[in-house]
């Protein structure tokens, strides 16, 4: 096993590696928000290679799939001998219709639910503890923010969570939860196109002991070497991307001009844009890791050097510029 940088999560938290496997496509197709069909065994193999080389951590979620990605990671933990296996993170919060498979999941974060998604969460994932439990999106059922922590650190005083975590929360949130107790980490959508946590949720996270694990910087597959117009056009039908405004003009063009921006700065460094997207993310402080999905070991490949590139004052630089000529997404440009 190859030795990657870490970070800890948040002020008492694990010790985690820059990169860490995404399992949202392991949900296989036929759902709201799929990435369109995804073969388990490929799943299975790309999340066991991450792990041989290095990476320590995978995050899934109960609605990914609707249950399928979870089943799919556990599948992958019990091939891979306990002292190797790596830390599991799961979202919770998410309500869906079985009998419309297409329609958007309901934003529920009810106490009861919490703790019936919990062990569901555990039965499928086939472990006695979850690492990390997050709350997927902001709960839309009324319920007091309040009520929900609390019952999120019911769940760690009782050993079936390990560490309490939040996604897509804004400071007004995370505020509320630290008041009842300490937030872990946050999960917000961070790349060069979606910029707007640099400014507002990753500081605050940083002056209060919270960890940051960023999703889709690479913007969804926008971001890297192989994705062009064509490939947009010829998406799956029940892939989310294709309802994605940052997969569709005018925002389909700037973001593959940074893309191409991004190509002389991968040159320099012998590596992939993908890498140099993931890394730009790594390079903001208070950023602990980044969430990276893959379909194949063939993908890890792709996106693994990130952990250990550094971008330099020039190169960021650079992005920033481009950033700018480009008129790609919205939010601060470099890091402070």
């Amino acid at each position: 096993m190859s030795a990657l940088p870490t970070r800890k999560l948040g002020k008492s938290g694990p010790d985690i590696t820059t990169v860490g496997f995404g399992a949202w496509a392991a949900g296989g197709g036929g759902w709201a928000f799929a990435w369109g069909p995804q073969d388990d065994a490929a799943s299975i193999a790309a999340i066991r290679h991450a792990v041989a080389r290095g990476v320590n951590w995978v995050d899934t979620a109960a609605v990914y799939g609707y249950g399928h990605s979870e089943v799919v990671v556990g599948r992958a933990l019990a091939e891979i001998p306990a002292p190797e296996r790596p830390l599991v993170f799961t979202k919770c919060g998410l309500r869906w219709n079985e009998a419309d498979r297409m329609a958007a999941p309901a934003r529920d974060s009810r106490p009861a639910r919490v703790r019936e998604e919990c062990e569901a969460s555990l039965r499928r994932l086939g472990v006695e503890r979850i690492d990390l439990f997050q709350f997927h999106w902001p709960d839309e059922t009324g319920t007091p923010i309040e009520d929900s922590w609390g019952e999120m650190l019911r769940l760690v005083d009782e050993g079936k969570v390990r560490w309490p975590g939040v996604s897509n929360f804004d400071v007004a949130l995370l505020a509320r939860c630290e008041g009842v107790g300490h937030v872990q980490s946050l999960q917000p959508p961070f790349s060069m196109v979606r910029r707007d946590v640099g400014g507002t949720e990753v500081p605050w996270c940083a002056a209060h002991g919270a960890g940051v694990i960023v999703y889709s910087p690479m913007q969804s597959g926008l971001l890297t070497d192989s994705f062009t117009a064509a490939r947009a056009a010829a998406l799956a039908p029940d892939d989310w991307r294709r309802k994605s405004p940052q997969h569709q003009s005018p925002n389909l063009e700037r973001n593959l001009a940074l893309r191409d921006a991004l190509k002389p700065i991968a040159a320099k460094h012998d590596t992939s844009t993908a890498a140099v997207a993931v890394a730009w993310t790594l390079a903001w402080p208070g950023v602990t890791g980044a969430i990276v999905g893959a379909r194949s070991p063939e993908q890890v490949d792709g996106w693994l050097p990130a952990a250990t590139l550094r971008l330099d004052a020039a190169d960021l630089a650079s992005i920033a510029a481009a950033i700018a000529r480009t008129g790609a997404g919205s939010g601060p440009t470099a890091p402070a």
